[in-house]
């Protein structure tokens, strides 16, 4: 067990991208349509992956740290994301919304009980599906922790990431008028949710590009804002509202209260150790408050799923997990 800096190569290589066997629009609630698709095994072990943001959609690249031959991989794009409909929809559109599709999913496809794997908002929400439905999780897979907490967000829109990145601050923060600057969240939500589409767009790029420019070691020095409007703006939109109303969680620390109901659920972590998004010191909080937890530090590597150590370590985990 892991529950420090590992000697994490970059040995373990993604598996090819394979096609999906099956894929579907599928009615959940309150006017939505999800992208629901499987790839893999028809008779492997089953694991859906929740992807990030709030906003991300899902892509084919998730596909490939599992291998094809064990397992029966099913991915969705969550309300107002990538291909599922009403595009950028903020309406219906809640954590608890998603945990009634996620179950919805698994009933419709016949899975009593799955392996759920996530990162960043995705840990997030396999987290709170796993505390509502702890029966139907038979191992979590986590990446870069993230808890839906103020001070989190602070970190992130208050200032904190900005002490490392003030360049990259000063262009996202810089679009605010200074009397706004004081909350990010709120003043950037106005645009957003505003009836000018030039400002929404511009908005919606910035605030993406912020994430992106520090979701990597080296991404800072990729990053120029350029995301696809259509991209960008569902991302923006969705992920403000969440953080907006702190993930429409009960009370600040919800997760953690109920951590006790993950007492009986294996879970491995894997953290970047230079991750600006998520710093580590949540995902160490969560291992130690978790007993069935181990903890895979990648020591040379940030937030994003394609970091190398990152990449590498959850092939190893999914491997080990057959």
């Amino acid at each position: 067990m892991r529950n420090s800096d590992s000697q994490i190569g970059a040995g373990r290589q993604l598996y090819p991208v394979i096609q999906p066997y099956f894929y579907q629009m599928m009615e959940v609630s309150d006017g939505h349509t999800l992208y629901v698709e499987e790839c893999g095994n028809p008779d492997g072990i089953p694991v859906v992956v929740l992807h990030g943001g709030p906003g991300g959609g899902c892509s084919p690249g998730m596909r490939r740290f599992f291998h094809p031959d064990m397992y029966r991989i099913i991915l969705f794009d969550q309300r107002g994301c990538g291909r599922s409909t009403p595009h950028a929809s903020v309406e219906d559109n809640t954590t608890w919304h998603l945990v009634d599709d996620i179950e919805r999913i698994r009933k419709h496809l016949g899975i009593e009980n799955w392996i759920v794997f996530g990162g960043s908002w995705g840990a997030t929400l396999s987290l709170v599906y796993a505390q509502k439905h702890p029966l139907h999780v038979r191992h979590l897979v986590l990446r870069g922790v993230f808890l839906m907490t103020s001070a989190e967000l602070n970190w992130f829109y208050g200032g904190g990431a900005a002490r490392f990145f003030p360049e990259q601050w000063q262009n996202f923060e810089g679009l605010l008028p200074k009397s706004e600057r004081g909350d990010i969240i709120t003043g950037y939500g106005k645009r957003l949710f505003g009836e000018d589409k030039t400002e929404l767009a511009r908005f919606a790029r910035a605030w993406t590009g912020w994430e992106t420019a520090l979701a990597s070691l080296e991404s800072h020095v990729l990053s120029n804002g350029t995301a696809p409007t259509a991209y960008a703006c569902a991302f923006a939109r969705i992920e403000n509202h969440y953080f907006s109303h702190k993930g429409f969680l009960e009370i600040d620390g919800q997760i953690m209260r109920d951590i006790g109901v993950l007492k009986d659920i294996p879970g491995t972590i894997v953290q970047g150790r230079y991750d600006m998004i998520c710093p580590p010191e949540t995902a160490i909080g969560l291992h130690k408050a978790w007993p069935s937890s181990r903890l895979i530090m990648a020591s040379k590597s940030g937030h994003s799923l394609s970091e190398p150590q990152i990449t590498s370590a959850l092939v190893e985990v999914m491997d080990e997990l057959f």
